[in-house]
């Protein structure tokens, strides 16, 4: 968006798109759900060495599909060791993950931070800056933003008394930001996170849940769920919000062709809601 007086014109809009593999066939998947975006999550366990030496094919598949490559995640890893020091090789993995950002085009690389016992939440979250504020130094070089996820793996950076120590002291430090886990591992005020820290988010997750009597149900496809997608759009516009919109199919239930009927639903839900 850009602003014209005192008004605010859209020049780009919401991107949606989804999770899927770092394979031709995973392009071809997205690409055949009329999707312009696709987003990889390679996390714990997996050598990041290994997926920058795909990003010459994964330009390729990118190229011959007209699918861009929306974000790329890494979940799950210890960042920080037990006396509160970065792990060197897993701050040397990030920055390769950062480096096939920029070699295939991803504007956004998303991940967290390991809490450790025994320090204080002061001095978790001032490893975790140190951490993170690297990883933003780095990918700014690259062209490349960094956002915290707000998944509860393996990762404490994920709710706003975090995020005041943590995003407080890095400004460019963004959040990668799924309702699903304010309700079933946070606050339960996602309405309430994204009026505060709209500002602030790069990425977005479109994954459905529902929970019934406190108990956790089943992450059906978003659209079939009990959250309030209409208004969590609306404020990602007053936030002028512009990125991907990447659909996670996370359900115990939605398998096999009734789940891809489950995203097919997703996708037009959503699709009616973004402007453009």
């Amino acid at each position: 968006m850009i602003r014209i007086g005192s008004a605010w014109r859209i020049t780009s809009m919401m991107t949606l798109g989804m999770i899927e593999n770092w394979s031709e066939a995973g392009f071809r998947k997205v690409a055949g759900h009329g999707l312009k975006a696709i987003e990889f999550c390679y996390n714990i366990g997996q050598d990041p060495t290994a997926l920058m030496a795909l990003a010459g094919d994964v330009r390729g598949w990118r190229d011959a599909t007209g699918v861009k490559v929306g974000a790329v995640g890494r979940w799950g890893t210890d960042k920080l060791a037990k006396d509160g020091a970065v792990i060197e090789d897993e701050l040397k993995g990030s920055k390769t993950m950062i480096d096939f950002c920029a070699a295939v085009g991803a504007p956004v690389f998303n991940t967290g931070v390991n809490f450790v016992e025994g320090l204080s939440l002061l001095d978790n979250c001032n490893a975790a800056a140190g951490f993170l504020g690297e990883l933003v130094d780095y990918g700014k070089a690259k062209g490349v933003k960094i956002a915290t996820y707000n998944c509860h793996w393996n990762n404490f950076v994920r709710e706003p008394s975090a995020w005041k120590l943590v995003h407080g002291k890095l400004p460019d430090l963004g959040l990668k930001y799924d309702s699903s886990h304010t309700i079933n591992s946070g606050s339960g005020d996602y309405l309430g996170e994204i009026a505060e820290w709209g500002d602030r988010i790069y990425h977005v997750h479109v994954k459905g849940t529902l929970n019934v009597h406190g108990k956790h149900v089943d992450d059906p496809p978003a659209g079939l769920d009990m959250i309030n997608w209409r208004a969590e759009m609306g404020l990602l516009y007053a936030k002028k919000y512009d990125g991907m919109l990447s659909i996670e199919p996370h359900s115990g239930v939605w398998k096999g062709e009734m789940g891809e009927w489950g995203v097919r639903f997703t996708i037009d839900y959503i699709r009616e809601m973004i402007y453009g």
